[in-house]
């Protein structure tokens, strides 16, 4: 190992010669207290920056083992550090100097969600932080004073700001642990008590823009609560006793007038699947963790599903139990994004009927006059939205504003008024009994079969001549060879870092022989994630456990949904 009086040297050797001297930097060093780990440098200042590690051993980082001996809390801590880091990069070394990304320094730090990430590793050995460095240049040419200002000066200050404990704010960083706790026994809770998602009362559910995830102001938002006949009380770990509305099991309807909340209570209910930061208005709120948000998604490629359940009986004997398109309509993908969601085993379906198609989700008694079954090969979501419940034990969440049929199939209805819900459910049902809508139920007398089906390899190998080609083209988007796959409805992805490591683990999945014909894709996707809960996402990254790059946990949902809109995807059925 190398001492700081060595990287210093070799700064100063450098200083003024091509970029590329850079990489007599590749190595790691002694410096103050810490371990700093060069591991790959850039080739030129506008590349891809270099990537570094520094390593506090645990003896002088001084975190007890309480904080991270359990994996929530080992979780919630690596995140808590890892938003330390960023902020002391910010005050200490946030600054630009010289050609393309000189003088940057970043690290892989989240959002609103408290992700299991890559970029922060604490256990009994040592605190670990990964993070970009670029290193500064002038044109091409090396700026080696500058270098040794963020190398010796820079990265120590930020790393003795934010890697020991005695550094840290001791009641920030327990209050994020244990929040993050709370919600994790929260969502343990809501199997048990035949609940699917609970709000809290106080909760703050809009967003302060349409594109910002950070919560409303206070004194601008209405806080939630719950209608009497809904609430529940829960006693958390830390948070001790709090209520809210906990939505049952069931098909539950959210409806109202336009721009009173019902789609913000469902995008929140969308986000809850993924624990929050204290402070971010929905810190006690959860859905079941297998919660996918489905919706119309036109033009969508599908591969081999059967969709036979929802449609049938297509025009030229088109095979509905085997579909394929590479531009379905409306209703097919919809039908498509159901049954596949099923395939990997969710029991909660969340819909707008804003972004679904119209003819999937009702064909009210007029239609069913003019165009007879015979006719019309869709069998519509509200003839098959109770069997889904009865028969294959998975509940519905919908936003209705405008299909009062709907009423018929709830078990509860919830009516947004100015953010403020009521529970109308008894009044929803008298309605229905007092104005019967007069149409045929089409659904027949079960749901139908999901098949699952096994994925080809053929395809699916990555590489671009003979260099393998992944990368993350922004938050919807995976280059995987000469292949795009867009993620864009896939609306449950909310990092950056997920989209990359979705794009790792579809890699990783064709290496290691899952997308073979041997498992199904969910026997595929479980193999992949028990692995990475047994060894890490660092079993992922081509950089090995040397620096695993900027990955973050995504769920299965995700990785099936990214498998199923790949371009090359063949299938065939079990």
């Amino acid at each position: 190992m190398s001492t700081e009086k060595e990287l210093t040297g070799i700064l100063r050797r450098i200083n003024g010669k091509g970029y590329k001297a850079y990489k007599d930097l590749q190595g790691k060093y002694q410096l103050r207290g810490f371990t700093l780990y060069v591991d790959y440098v850039q080739g030129d200042p506008f590349a891809s920056p270099s990537r570094l590690r520094v390593r506090v051993d645990q003896e002088k980082a001084g975190f007890p083992g309480e904080l991270y001996s359990m994996e929530i809390r080992r979780r919630a801590l690596e995140d808590y550090l890892t938003r330390c880091f960023d902020r002391r990069i910010e005050e200490v070394a946030g600054r630009n100097r010289g050609t393309g990304k000189s003088g940057m320094v970043a690290i892989d730090v989240g959002g609103q969600e408290i992700l299991e990430r890559t970029s922060m590793v604490v256990n009994s050995s040592y605190v670990e932080a990964r993070f970009n460095v670029g290193l500064p240049a002038r044109g091409r040419s090396v700026l080696g004073h500058e270098a040794e200002e963020m190398l010796c000066r820079e990265v120590p200050q930020i790393v003795s700001k934010s890697l020991y404990y005695h550094a840290v704010d001791k009641e920030e960083m327990w209050k994020y642990i244990q929040v993050a706790q709370d919600q994790e026994y929260l969502r343990s809770l809501l199997s048990e008590n035949g609940w699917v998602a609970f709000v809290a009362n106080g909760s703050i559910l809009p967003r302060k823009s349409g594109t910002s995830d950070l919560p409303m102001d206070a004194s601008s938002a209405e806080a939630f609560y719950s209608p009497p006949e809904l609430e529940a009380e829960v006693n958390l770990p830390h948070g001790g006793e709090v209520k809210g509305m906990a939505i049952p099991e069931g098909i539950t309807l959210v409806v109202g007038g336009g721009y009173h909340g019902k789609s913000t209570l469902l995008r929140a209910m969308e986000r809850g699947v993924y624990n929050h930061v204290p402070g971010d208005g929905r810190d006690y709120l959860v859905s079941r963790e297998d919660a996918v948000k489905i919706r119309a998604e036109d033009g969508r490629r599908v591969a081999g599903v059967n969709i036979n359940p929802f449609i049938n009986n297509l025009p030229r004997g088109v095979d509905t139990t085997y579909f394929s398109s590479e531009d379905a309509s409306g209703s097919t993908s919809q039908a498509a994004n159901i049954i596949e969601a099923l395939e990997v085993g969710t029991h909660l379906l969340l819909l707008d009927e804003d972004t679904s198609a119209t003819n999937f989700m009702i064909r009210d008694q007029r239609m069913q006059l003019l165009v007879a079954k015979e006719k019309e090969p869709i069998t519509p979501f509200i003839d098959k939205v109770k069997m889904l419940y009865d028969l294959e034990g998975v509940s519905t969440v919908i936003v209705v504003g405008g299909s009062g049929d709907y009423f018929d199939v709830a078990d509860t209805v919830i009516m947004m008024d100015e953010y403020v819900p009521r529970e109308v459910t008894e009044e929803a049902k008298n309605i229905a009994r007092e104005m019967g809508t007069g149409r045929q139920k089409e659904g027949g007398e079960s749901f139908g079969n999901v098949s699952h089906r096994k994925v080809l390899s053929r395809g699916l190998d990555p590489r671009k001549g003979k260099k393998v080609k992944i990368s993350a083209k922004g938050l919807y988007t995976i280059q995987y060879g000469t292949q795009n796959i867009s993620l864009s409805f896939v609306e449950q992805i909310v990092d950056f870092s997920q989209t990359r490591a979705i794009g790792d683990i579809i890699y990783y999945l064709y290496r290691q022989g899952y997308l073979g014909g041997q498992y199904t894709l969910r026997e595929a996707v479980e193999a992949v994630l028990q692995e990475i809960y047994s060894s890490g996402l660092e079993v992922l990254s081509p950089f090995g456990e040397q620096h695993p790059g900027e990955l973050a946990l995504p769920r299965a949902y995700e990785i099936a949904a990214a498998v199923n809109r790949m371009p090359a995807l063949k299938v065939k059925h079990r």
